[in-house]
Protein backbone atom coordinates (compact mmCIF):
# COMPACT_ATOMS: atom_id res chain seq x y z
CA UNK A 1 0.00 0.00 0.00
CA UNK A 2 1.40 3.48 -0.63
CA UNK A 3 2.17 5.78 2.28
CA UNK A 4 -0.36 8.84 3.05
CA UNK A 5 2.12 11.14 2.29
CA UNK A 6 1.49 9.65 -1.29
CA UNK A 7 -1.63 11.42 -1.43
CA UNK A 8 -0.95 14.34 -0.20
CA UNK A 9 -1.47 17.32 -1.94
CA UNK A 10 0.99 20.13 -2.85
CA UNK A 11 0.56 23.32 -4.63
CA UNK A 12 1.39 23.50 -8.28
CA UNK A 13 3.78 26.25 -8.45
CA UNK A 14 2.32 29.20 -7.38
CA UNK A 15 -0.99 28.30 -7.18
CA UNK A 16 -2.16 27.46 -3.38
CA UNK A 17 -4.31 24.65 -2.38
CA UNK A 18 -7.86 25.51 -2.40
CA UNK A 19 -10.02 24.89 0.75
CA UNK A 20 -11.24 21.51 -0.74
CA UNK A 21 -7.66 20.56 -1.38
CA UNK A 22 -6.64 21.07 2.02
CA UNK A 23 -9.21 19.34 3.19
CA UNK A 24 -8.97 16.57 1.22
CA UNK A 25 -5.07 16.18 2.32
CA UNK A 26 -6.70 16.97 6.47
CA UNK A 27 -9.01 13.89 5.95
CA UNK A 28 -6.06 11.57 4.42
CA UNK A 29 -4.06 12.25 7.54
CA UNK A 30 -7.03 11.50 10.04
CA UNK A 31 -8.32 8.51 8.26
CA UNK A 32 -4.66 7.28 7.98
CA UNK A 33 -4.25 8.01 11.94
CA UNK A 34 -7.55 6.00 12.84
CA UNK A 35 -6.34 2.97 10.43
CA UNK A 36 -2.94 2.72 12.61
CA UNK A 37 -5.49 3.20 15.86
CA UNK A 38 -7.71 0.14 14.54
CA UNK A 39 -4.76 -1.86 13.16
CA UNK A 40 -3.03 -1.14 16.93
CA UNK A 41 -6.29 -2.12 18.64
CA UNK A 42 -6.33 -5.62 16.68
CA UNK A 43 -2.75 -6.13 17.10
CA UNK A 44 -2.20 -5.55 21.06
CA UNK A 45 -5.50 -6.59 22.47
CA UNK A 46 -4.22 -10.15 22.18
CA UNK A 47 -1.20 -9.45 23.27
CA UNK A 48 -2.57 -7.91 26.42
CA UNK A 49 -4.99 -11.19 26.90
CA UNK A 50 -2.29 -12.81 27.20
CA UNK A 51 -0.34 -10.92 29.84
CA UNK A 52 -3.60 -10.50 31.89
CA UNK A 53 -3.56 -14.33 32.14
CA UNK A 54 -0.16 -14.97 32.94
CA UNK A 55 0.23 -12.15 35.21
CA UNK A 56 -3.26 -10.78 36.67
CA UNK A 57 -5.78 -13.96 36.75
CA UNK A 58 -3.58 -15.93 38.97
CA UNK A 59 -3.43 -13.40 40.97
CA UNK A 60 -7.26 -12.86 41.31
CA UNK A 61 -7.32 -16.79 42.12
CA UNK A 62 -5.39 -16.35 44.89
CA UNK A 63 -7.40 -13.30 46.15
CA UNK A 64 -10.40 -14.89 45.74
CA UNK A 65 -8.97 -17.75 47.89
CA UNK A 66 -7.65 -15.50 50.62
CA UNK A 67 -11.10 -13.65 50.49
CA UNK A 68 -12.67 -16.65 51.07
CA UNK A 69 -10.52 -17.86 53.80
CA UNK A 70 -10.98 -14.89 55.74
CA UNK A 71 -14.53 -14.54 55.51
CA UNK A 72 -14.94 -18.05 56.89
CA UNK A 73 -12.68 -17.39 59.29
CA UNK A 74 -14.89 -14.67 60.78
CA UNK A 75 -17.38 -16.83 61.32
CA UNK A 76 -15.60 -18.53 63.44
CA UNK A 77 -14.87 -15.30 65.30
CA UNK A 78 -18.42 -14.79 65.52
CA UNK A 79 -19.07 -17.33 67.60
CA UNK A 80 -16.33 -16.76 70.65
CA UNK A 81 -17.64 -14.30 73.27
CA UNK A 82 -16.80 -10.77 74.12
CA UNK A 83 -18.76 -8.80 71.25
CA UNK A 84 -21.35 -6.37 71.81
CA UNK A 85 -24.94 -6.51 69.84
CA UNK A 86 -23.45 -3.90 67.64
CA UNK A 87 -20.07 -5.51 67.12
CA UNK A 88 -21.24 -9.45 66.49
CA UNK A 89 -24.12 -7.45 64.22
CA UNK A 90 -20.64 -5.75 62.18
CA UNK A 91 -19.18 -8.93 61.65
CA UNK A 92 -22.17 -10.70 60.44
CA UNK A 93 -23.05 -8.00 58.31
CA UNK A 94 -19.40 -8.26 57.11
CA UNK A 95 -19.70 -11.92 56.84
CA UNK A 96 -23.18 -11.89 54.10
CA UNK A 97 -21.18 -8.55 52.35
CA UNK A 98 -18.38 -10.62 51.55
CA UNK A 99 -19.69 -13.89 51.01
CA UNK A 100 -22.60 -12.39 48.30
CA UNK A 101 -19.53 -10.76 46.65
CA UNK A 102 -17.79 -14.01 46.24
CA UNK A 103 -20.39 -16.07 44.95
CA UNK A 104 -19.74 -16.46 41.00
CA UNK A 105 -21.10 -20.05 39.90
CA UNK A 106 -18.18 -22.05 41.16
CA UNK A 107 -20.08 -25.15 41.80
CA UNK A 108 -19.18 -26.97 45.47
CA UNK A 109 -17.43 -23.40 46.17
CA UNK A 110 -20.40 -21.29 46.30
CA UNK A 111 -22.39 -23.97 48.41
CA UNK A 112 -19.88 -23.46 50.65
CA UNK A 113 -20.72 -19.62 50.68
CA UNK A 114 -23.89 -19.87 49.61
CA UNK A 115 -24.94 -21.60 53.21
CA UNK A 116 -22.44 -18.92 54.80
CA UNK A 117 -24.51 -16.27 53.88
CA UNK A 118 -27.96 -17.95 54.62
CA UNK A 119 -26.36 -18.05 58.18
CA UNK A 120 -26.02 -14.92 58.81
CA UNK A 121 -28.53 -13.00 56.56
CA UNK A 122 -32.25 -12.25 57.54
CA UNK A 123 -33.12 -13.25 54.05
CA UNK A 124 -31.29 -16.54 52.38
CA UNK A 125 -29.51 -15.81 48.98
CA UNK A 126 -31.19 -17.02 46.73
CA UNK A 127 -34.46 -15.23 48.46
CA UNK A 128 -32.54 -12.06 48.07
CA UNK A 129 -31.00 -12.89 44.57
CA UNK A 130 -35.37 -13.21 42.97
CA UNK A 131 -35.94 -10.34 44.99
CA UNK A 132 -32.82 -8.09 43.77
CA UNK A 133 -34.07 -9.34 40.61
CA UNK A 134 -37.60 -8.60 40.52
CA UNK A 135 -36.93 -5.08 42.09
CA UNK A 136 -34.37 -4.76 38.50
CA UNK A 137 -37.24 -6.49 36.42
CA UNK A 138 -39.85 -4.05 37.40
CA UNK A 139 -37.29 -0.89 37.01
CA UNK A 140 -36.64 -1.78 33.19
CA UNK A 141 -39.81 -2.12 33.24
CA UNK A 142 -41.13 0.56 34.59
CA UNK A 143 -38.60 2.93 32.25
CA UNK A 144 -39.06 1.47 29.16
CA UNK A 145 -42.52 -0.08 28.81
CA UNK A 146 -41.45 -3.58 28.25
CA UNK A 147 -43.33 -6.62 29.43
CA UNK A 148 -40.59 -9.32 30.51
CA UNK A 149 -42.89 -11.83 31.45
CA UNK A 150 -43.78 -13.99 34.79
CA UNK A 151 -41.26 -16.12 34.33
CA UNK A 152 -38.92 -16.32 37.01
CA UNK A 153 -35.41 -14.83 36.49
CA UNK A 154 -32.12 -16.87 37.07
CA UNK A 155 -29.59 -14.77 37.30
CA UNK A 156 -28.85 -10.73 35.89
CA UNK A 157 -27.30 -12.14 32.55
CA UNK A 158 -30.62 -13.81 31.75
CA UNK A 159 -32.84 -10.65 32.65
CA UNK A 160 -30.33 -8.74 30.40
CA UNK A 161 -31.02 -11.09 27.41
CA UNK A 162 -34.47 -11.00 27.97
CA UNK A 163 -35.02 -7.67 27.55
CA UNK A 164 -32.65 -7.37 24.68
CA UNK A 165 -34.68 -9.99 23.03
CA UNK A 166 -38.14 -8.40 24.01
CA UNK A 167 -37.15 -4.90 22.72
CA UNK A 168 -36.14 -6.28 19.24
CA UNK A 169 -39.63 -8.25 19.46
CA UNK A 170 -40.79 -4.76 19.83
CA UNK A 171 -39.04 -3.18 17.54
CA UNK A 172 -39.87 -5.81 14.51
CA UNK A 173 -43.70 -5.52 15.62
CA UNK A 174 -43.08 -1.86 14.64
CA UNK A 175 -41.83 -2.18 11.62
CA UNK A 176 -44.12 -4.62 10.74
CA UNK A 177 -47.04 -2.48 11.34
CA UNK A 178 -45.46 0.60 9.63
CA UNK A 179 -45.05 -1.56 6.45
CA UNK A 180 -48.59 -2.95 6.60
CA UNK A 181 -50.31 0.76 7.43
CA UNK A 182 -51.27 2.91 4.02
CA UNK A 183 -48.44 5.17 3.15
CA UNK A 184 -48.68 8.66 4.28
CA UNK A 185 -48.57 11.38 1.43
CA UNK A 186 -44.91 11.75 0.80
CA UNK A 187 -43.75 15.55 2.38
CA UNK A 188 -42.21 17.25 -0.19
CA UNK A 189 -38.79 18.12 0.42
CA UNK A 190 -36.75 20.66 0.74
CA UNK A 191 -34.05 22.71 -2.03
CA UNK A 192 -31.53 21.64 0.68
CA UNK A 193 -32.75 18.09 1.36
CA UNK A 194 -32.75 17.33 -2.38
CA UNK A 195 -29.43 18.84 -2.95
CA UNK A 196 -27.61 16.66 0.16
CA UNK A 197 -29.45 13.47 -1.65
CA UNK A 198 -28.08 14.32 -4.92
CA UNK A 199 -24.53 14.94 -3.17
CA UNK A 200 -24.72 11.81 -1.72
CA UNK A 201 -25.52 9.95 -5.12
CA UNK A 202 -23.06 11.92 -7.01
CA UNK A 203 -20.57 10.66 -3.90
CA UNK A 204 -21.47 7.21 -4.24
CA UNK A 205 -21.25 7.47 -8.26
CA UNK A 206 -17.59 8.77 -7.46
CA UNK A 207 -16.52 5.90 -5.79
CA UNK A 208 -18.38 3.10 -8.57
CA UNK A 209 -15.93 5.52 -10.96
CA UNK A 210 -12.92 5.01 -9.43
CA UNK A 211 -13.21 1.10 -8.93
CA UNK A 212 -14.94 0.78 -12.34
CA UNK A 213 -11.24 2.20 -14.13
CA UNK A 214 -8.80 -0.37 -11.64
CA UNK A 215 -11.48 -3.45 -12.27
CA UNK A 216 -10.83 -2.65 -16.14
CA UNK A 217 -7.34 -2.43 -15.59
CA UNK A 218 -6.72 -5.09 -13.36
CA UNK A 219 -8.92 -7.62 -14.26
CA UNK A 220 -7.42 -11.07 -14.64
CA UNK A 221 -8.47 -11.96 -18.38
CA UNK A 222 -6.75 -9.19 -19.59
CA UNK A 223 -2.91 -10.70 -18.42
CA UNK A 224 -0.92 -11.77 -21.09
CA UNK A 225 0.77 -14.48 -19.04
CA UNK A 226 0.49 -16.50 -15.75
CA UNK A 227 2.54 -14.43 -13.91
CA UNK A 228 0.73 -11.39 -14.51
CA UNK A 229 -2.50 -13.43 -13.80
CA UNK A 230 -1.75 -13.74 -10.57
CA UNK A 231 -0.77 -10.29 -9.85
CA UNK A 232 -3.73 -9.00 -11.15
CA UNK A 233 -5.46 -11.53 -9.12
CA UNK A 234 -4.25 -10.22 -6.14
CA UNK A 235 -4.57 -6.74 -7.09
CA UNK A 236 -8.13 -7.27 -7.59
CA UNK A 237 -8.98 -8.95 -4.28
CA UNK A 238 -7.89 -5.76 -2.40
CA UNK A 239 -10.03 -3.43 -4.87
CA UNK A 240 -13.45 -5.40 -4.19
CA UNK A 241 -12.37 -5.91 -0.86
CA UNK A 242 -11.66 -1.60 -0.86
CA UNK A 243 -15.11 -1.22 -2.52
CA UNK A 244 -17.06 -3.56 -0.57
CA UNK A 245 -15.84 -1.27 2.89
CA UNK A 246 -16.46 1.80 0.71
CA UNK A 247 -12.85 2.95 1.06
CA UNK A 248 -11.93 5.43 -1.31
CA UNK A 249 -8.67 5.99 -0.12
CA UNK A 250 -7.74 2.67 -0.55
CA UNK A 251 -8.99 2.63 -4.28
CA UNK A 252 -6.81 6.22 -4.95
CA UNK A 253 -3.85 3.95 -2.85
CA UNK A 254 -4.49 1.39 -5.22
CA UNK A 255 -4.41 3.77 -8.40
CA UNK A 256 -1.44 5.18 -7.12
CA UNK A 257 0.23 1.82 -6.70
CA UNK A 258 -0.32 0.62 -9.89
CA UNK A 259 0.46 4.24 -11.66
CA UNK A 260 -3.52 4.03 -13.30
CA UNK A 261 -2.97 8.36 -11.84
CA UNK A 262 -0.77 10.60 -9.99
CA UNK A 263 -0.98 13.05 -7.34
CA UNK A 264 -1.66 15.67 -10.09
CA UNK A 265 -4.57 14.00 -11.60
CA UNK A 266 -6.10 13.81 -8.31
CA UNK A 267 -5.13 17.38 -7.50
CA UNK A 268 -6.45 18.56 -10.92
CA UNK A 269 -9.91 17.07 -10.03
CA UNK A 270 -12.41 19.43 -10.27
CA UNK A 271 -14.23 21.68 -7.62
CA UNK A 272 -17.55 18.98 -7.72
CA UNK A 273 -15.39 15.85 -7.91
CA UNK A 274 -13.39 17.13 -5.07
CA UNK A 275 -15.92 17.94 -3.10
CA UNK A 276 -17.23 14.26 -3.70
CA UNK A 277 -14.02 13.00 -2.48
CA UNK A 278 -14.12 14.75 0.63
CA UNK A 279 -17.85 13.68 1.46
CA UNK A 280 -16.40 9.66 1.59
CA UNK A 281 -13.13 10.45 2.79
CA UNK A 282 -15.36 12.22 5.81
CA UNK A 283 -17.79 9.24 6.17
CA UNK A 284 -14.82 6.44 5.80
CA UNK A 285 -13.06 8.89 8.89
CA UNK A 286 -16.69 8.67 10.86
CA UNK A 287 -16.86 5.21 10.37
CA UNK A 288 -12.91 4.24 11.47
CA UNK A 289 -13.38 5.99 14.81
CA UNK A 290 -16.90 4.64 15.39
CA UNK A 291 -15.20 1.21 15.25
CA UNK A 292 -12.02 2.07 17.03
CA UNK A 293 -14.52 3.25 19.96
CA UNK A 294 -16.36 0.35 19.82
CA UNK A 295 -13.70 -1.71 20.22
CA UNK A 296 -12.15 0.36 22.83
CA UNK A 297 -15.35 -0.04 25.05
CA UNK A 298 -15.45 -3.79 24.37
CA UNK A 299 -12.15 -4.14 25.89
CA UNK A 300 -12.92 -1.81 28.51
CA UNK A 301 -16.22 -4.19 29.75
CA UNK A 302 -14.19 -7.06 29.40
CA UNK A 303 -11.53 -6.04 31.86
CA UNK A 304 -13.88 -3.94 33.91
CA UNK A 305 -11.68 -0.77 33.15
CA UNK A 306 -13.20 2.28 32.85
CA UNK A 307 -10.68 4.80 32.13
CA UNK A 308 -10.86 8.47 32.45
CA UNK A 309 -9.66 9.64 28.70
CA UNK A 310 -9.24 7.57 25.70
CA UNK A 311 -7.02 4.59 26.08
CA UNK A 312 -3.85 4.30 23.54
CA UNK A 313 -3.87 0.67 22.47
CA UNK A 314 -0.36 0.79 22.43
CA UNK A 315 0.25 1.45 25.87
CA UNK A 316 -1.95 -1.33 27.46
CA UNK A 317 0.91 -2.74 29.16
CA UNK A 318 0.85 -0.43 32.13
CA UNK A 319 -2.53 -1.74 32.82
CA UNK A 320 -1.80 -5.23 33.49
CA UNK A 321 1.33 -3.76 35.70
CA UNK A 322 -1.36 -1.32 37.82
CA UNK A 323 -3.21 -4.66 37.99
CA UNK A 324 -0.70 -6.67 39.37
CA UNK A 325 0.09 -3.57 41.99
CA UNK A 326 -3.59 -3.92 42.89
CA UNK A 327 -4.03 -6.78 43.48
CA UNK A 328 -0.59 -7.26 45.45
CA UNK A 329 -1.91 -5.01 47.54
CA UNK A 330 -5.08 -6.40 47.93
CA UNK A 331 -3.82 -9.52 49.04
CA UNK A 332 -1.11 -8.01 51.47
CA UNK A 333 -4.32 -6.86 53.23
CA UNK A 334 -6.12 -9.79 52.96
CA UNK A 335 -3.44 -11.74 55.06
CA UNK A 336 -3.25 -8.88 57.28
CA UNK A 337 -6.95 -8.93 58.08
CA UNK A 338 -6.24 -12.68 58.15
CA UNK A 339 -3.85 -12.25 60.71
CA UNK A 340 -5.42 -9.68 63.23
CA UNK A 341 -8.24 -11.75 63.53
CA UNK A 342 -6.08 -13.21 66.11
CA UNK A 343 -6.02 -10.15 68.21
CA UNK A 344 -9.17 -9.34 69.72
CA UNK A 345 -7.83 -5.67 70.58
CA UNK A 346 -6.86 -5.29 67.16
CA UNK A 347 -10.29 -6.89 65.10
CA UNK A 348 -12.45 -4.59 68.08
CA UNK A 349 -10.41 -1.73 66.10
CA UNK A 350 -11.12 -2.96 62.89
CA UNK A 351 -14.81 -3.36 63.96
CA UNK A 352 -15.02 0.34 65.16
CA UNK A 353 -13.66 1.40 61.60
CA UNK A 354 -16.50 -0.96 59.31
CA UNK A 355 -19.12 0.00 61.90
CA UNK A 356 -18.28 3.82 60.26
CA UNK A 357 -18.31 2.24 56.78
CA UNK A 358 -21.20 0.78 57.08
CA UNK A 359 -23.08 3.39 58.93
CA UNK A 360 -21.94 5.51 56.05
CA UNK A 361 -22.82 3.52 53.01
CA UNK A 362 -26.19 3.44 54.34
CA UNK A 363 -26.36 6.89 54.37
CA UNK A 364 -25.87 7.15 51.04
CA UNK A 365 -28.02 4.46 49.98
CA UNK A 366 -30.85 6.15 51.96
CA UNK A 367 -33.71 7.79 50.48
CA UNK A 368 -33.03 11.85 49.04
CA UNK A 369 -35.75 14.11 50.30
Amino acid sequence: MSTPSTLQLTPAGAQPLTPAQKRFNLLVRKIETARAALAAWQEQTPLFAQAHAKQVQPLLAELQAARCEWVFALDGVVAKPGWTRAERDTLQQTIVETAGDLLDGDGDADAALKALYDKHADVDYDTDNRQHLQAMKGLFEAVSGVELGDDELASEEELFERAQARMAERAQAAEQTAQQAPPARERRKSAAERRRENEARQATQTVREVYRKLASTLHPDRAVDAAERDTKTALMQRVNQAYERNDLLALLELQLEIEQVDRSHIAGASAERMKHYNKVLAEQLEELQAETEAREMAFCAEYGLTPPNRLDPRKLGPIVQYQVRELRTALAEAQRERRMLADPAATKRWLKHEQRRQREEEFDDGPFF
